[in-house]
């Protein structure tokens, strides 16, 4: 009993991490490798985590956006954090969903999940559409880190 709950903490820890803003799956990952996983199981938990806030940012971001850059402590913030992913996103604006899938492909900090539904939404891409994008692009990032980790465990 005590081996079987170990097992669903770790995967939780992993499904958690993954969900957290610029963590993503580019942390949980190499956390649960660390922690003993299989670095294809933690690629899976990684994928799965990191996709449950998605449909959430994909309708919430723009009403949060507007009340924080309504209040004065965060407007300052929300204007920055537009600011770099509209800069970050020109690729997503010129190419629409291909561009978005690549956005979050990438794994690096900046981009990923959080920042690819911000993107879609700063340039009116619809949830229908972006969510499948954001779920392909960020299942390419987590092959990419699953190679990196794979390599590392097996030096």
């Amino acid at each position: 009993m005590g081996m079987l709950l170990k097992i669903i903490v770790d995967e939780l820890t992993v499904l958690f991490i993954a969900t957290l803003p610029l963590v993503e799956l580019k942390g949980a990952i190499p956390v649960g490798v660390s922690m003993g996983m299989n670095p294809a199981h933690a690629t899976i938990l990684g994928i799965l985590g990191s996709l449950i806030p998605v449909p959430f940012l994909l309708l919430f971001l723009e009403p949060i956006f507007m009340y924080l850059k309504s209040t004065e402590l965060f407007k300052g913030l929300a204007d920055r954090i537009v600011k770099n992913t509209m800069k970050k996103g020109k690729n997503v604006e010129k190419y629409r969903v291909v561009g978005l899938i690549i956005f979050v492909a990438i794994p690096l900090p900046g981009t990923g999940v959080w920042s690819g539904s911000l993107a879609a939404t700063l340039f009116n891409i619809r949830p229908k559409h972006a969510f499948p994008a954001i779920a392909l692009g960020n299942s390419i990032a987590g092959i990419i880190i699953f190679i990196l980790s794979y390599i590392v465990v097996n030096i």
